[in-house]
């Protein structure tokens, strides 16, 4: 009888910890968390997302008696960049990424890399920085734009980069040789190619990467090197409907002790992306934490410092916007 006993009240101590635990799930179904993809540590990817997250629990004002109490948690790992975070959206390992323009465009209509394999549920939230291709030209070089790079000596990228493919594929659309129509076309990476300009070996590189950049730095202010606009007809072939990835870019003056005037370019941008599976409510509270603390967002990196809402909602998407996002923009008056 005594045994019965215990038995039973075991038996009753197991079903009170799955009521407990229970019990707790339902708190926690409360708090939504979410993660977003981002890029290398030291990289503006890294610092978006992690911006982002900032906004979301600024406004969801934890320990205060104001704020939207929406439930949501936001982490935002360094990441492999942008192909990474939109694979991983796609298999429900990330719910939010940064991912370039041109990668956006690519995976949802199933170009490049992607061909074949679109990613039909891909949905864009809104862009962020510029990244624009730049033009760093040695101190006495006279370079002022692509053309004039012709028969000079000029950094292309090591094999494999990012950086290498946009030079391939401008040297093409060009109608370039690489090995006729340089003087010397230089492979190095992104880490050597300042130091090889301040070293007299090289006249010029290009670079595609958000505004500020350290490495570019090294170049303009650590031995005067310049950068050239990037405008001319080959840019304006560029900047078309037909490729919706790419936009204009400037680099205002005084970004860099060279820079004494504003530069023209044009580039990618970085963008905001997630999943058409992800509630609409999530991406409406993420999405309105960024933009009403918009002036506190703007200072978390100098690239922030020329966004604007108007342009960050249309400039380098591709993908559809999510409906969460929409919403939003839509009760701003900005659809």
């Amino acid at each position: 009888m005594k045994r019965l006993t215990l038995m039973t009240l075991a038996l009753a101590l197991v079903a009170g910890a799955f009521t407990l635990t229970a019990g707790d799930a339902a708190a926690q179904g409360k708090k939504q968390f979410i993660a977003i993809g981002t890029g290398g540590p030291t990289g503006v990817y890294f610092v978006t997302g992690n911006a982002i997250c900032r906004s979301v629990h600024r406004a969801a004002a934890e320990g205060r008696k104001s704020g939207r109490k929406h439930g949501i948690r936001c982490s935002a790992p360094s990441t492999g960049g942008s192909t990474y975070n939109i694979n991983n959206i796609m298999a429900g390992d990330l719910e939010f990424g940064v991912a370039q323009s041109d990668w956006q465009f690519h995976a949802y209509n199933g170009s490049s890399k992607y061909e074949g394999k679109a990613v039909k549920k891909l949905r864009a939230v809104f862009s962020v920085h510029p990244e624009p291709i730049q033009i760093i030209v040695g101190k006495g070089v006279n370079i002022n734009g692509w053309g004039d790079l012709k028969g000079k000596k000029v950094n292309i990228g090591n094999p494999g980069s990012g950086q290498r493919g946009t030079a391939d594929f401008l040297i093409k659309e060009s109608g370039w040789d690489k090995d006729k129509d340089f003087k010397l076309a230089a492979e190095l990476t992104s880490t050597e190619q300042s130091k090889a300009l301040c070293d007299g070996k090289i006249d010029a590189f290009f670079y595609t990467v958000g505004v500020p950049n350290a490495g570019v730095s090294v170049a303009t202010d650590g031995c005067g090197a310049k950068i050239a606009n990037f405008n001319g007809s080959l840019a304006k072939s560029m900047v078309t409907k037909d490729r919706p990835y790419y936009a204009w870019a400037t680099i205002p003056k005084g970004t860099y002790k060279t820079t004494s005037s504003d530069v023209t370019t044009w580039g990618v941008k970085a963008t905001f992306v997630t999943s058409a599976d992800v509630p609409e409510d999530v991406v409406y509270e993420v999405t309105r934490a960024v933009f009403e603390n918009f002036e506190e967002f703007k200072k978390l990196h100098p690239a922030f410092k020329n966004l604007d809402p108007k342009t960050m909602i249309k400039d380098g998407l591709s993908a559809p916007l999510h409906k969460g996002a929409a919403k939003y923009y839509k009760e701003k008056g900005w659809m």
